[in-house]
C-alpha cells in the first residue's frame, strides 16, 4: 500500500485559497498525479486544500472524501500572553527540552498543557489510525497488522502542520521534530509505502519526502512558504 500526502499550493491565507502562483503549481501537480491511479482520494475541508485538489479532480473525474481532521492542525497554546499555534516555536526554546524529542513525552511540556493541543493531536492520530485500518492496516504499537495486505494507493490533500502529525503517528516520533527540522513546501508530495518483511507485520517507509519534481519539470520555482531565513540578516521570514 502507498500513501501520497500532498500539501496545498502556494497559499492565500487571507481568503483561505491559493495565489496565482499556487494555481500554476496546482496545475503542474495535477499533470503529475494524473499519471497514477489512486484507489481513494481524501481532502482537508479548508479552501486552499480543496482548491489545490480541484485541478486533479477535474482531470481525473474522481471525487475527494472530505475528512475534517485533515484540517490544518488546530492546536494552540498561550505564549507570552497570546494564543498562538503550538507548532511554531523558536529553536532556542524548544531544543532545550528532551521531552519535545519524545513521542511519549512531548505533550508533557508545560507549554503544551496550557491549550487544546492534546485534544486536537488525538483527533488527528485517531483519524490517521482509522483511515489506515479502513485500508487494511491496523496499528499495533510500533507495527501495523496487515489484516488486508494490498497494493492500494491513497491520496491526501492537506497541510504541512497536520501532515507532520500524521507522520508522527505512523512513525511513532514526536511531531516537534517534523514541524521544525523538516519542510514540506507547497504542492510537495510525500510518499509512504508498506514493508511487510514478515507475514502480517508491516511498517510504513518513506520513499519520498517533500518532492517537487513536477515544479522543476514545469519551470516553476518552489514557494518559500514554511521556510525561514537561512541567515538572521536575510530579509526573509524570521
Amino acid at each position: 500500500m502507498e500513501i501520497w500526502i500532498v500539501r496545498h499550493a502556494d497559499p492565500d491565507y487571507e481568503h483561505d485559497s491559493i495565489t496565482k502562483k499556487g494555481e500554476r503549481e496546482a496545475k503542474l501537480l495535477a499533470e503529475r498525479l494524473i499519471k497514477t491511479e489512486f484507489d481513494a482520494v481524501y481532502c482537508s475541508p479548508m479552501g486552499r486544500a480543496k482548491k489545490t485538489a480541484s485541478y486533479y479532480l477535474e482531470k481525473s473525474g474522481k471525487e475527494a472524501i472530505i475528512l475534517p481532521w485533515l484540517h490544518e492542525f488546530k492546536g494552540t497554546v498561550k505564549w507570552k500572553g497570546e494564543t498562538t499555534q503550538c507548532w511554531d516555536r523558536v529553536p532556542d526554546y524548544w531544543t532545550r527540552f528532551n521531552e519535545y524529542y519524545s513521542y511519549d513525552n512531548w505533550l508533557d511540556v508545560e507549554l503544551m498543557k496550557n491549550g487544546n493541543v492534546k485534544d486536537y493531536y488525538y483527533e488527528v492520530i485517531n483519524g490517521t489510525d482509522a483511515l489506515l485500518e479502513k485500508h487494511g492496516y491496523v496499528h499495533n504499537e510500533r507495527l501495523f497488522r496487515a489484516e488486508r495486505p494490498n497494493a492500494e494507493k491513497i491520496l491526501l490533500f492537506c497541510h504541512f502542520g497536520v501532515e507532520s502529525v500524521i507522520l508522527s503517528q505512523i512513525f511513532k516520533i514526536s511531531p516537534m521534530i517534523l514541524w521544525h527540522n523538516f519542510v514540506a513546501l507547497p504542492t510537495s508530495v510525500t510518499r509512504l509505502a508498506t514493508a511487510e518483511r514478515e507475514q502480517g507485520k508491516a511498517i510504513f517507509t518513506c520513499i519520498q519526502y517533500g518532492d517537487l519534481s513536477h515544479l522543476y519539470a514545469g519551470g516553476e520555482e518552489p514557494s518559500f512558504q514554511a521556510r525561514f531565513c537561512e541567515r538572521f540578516t536575510d530579509n526573509t521570514r524570521h
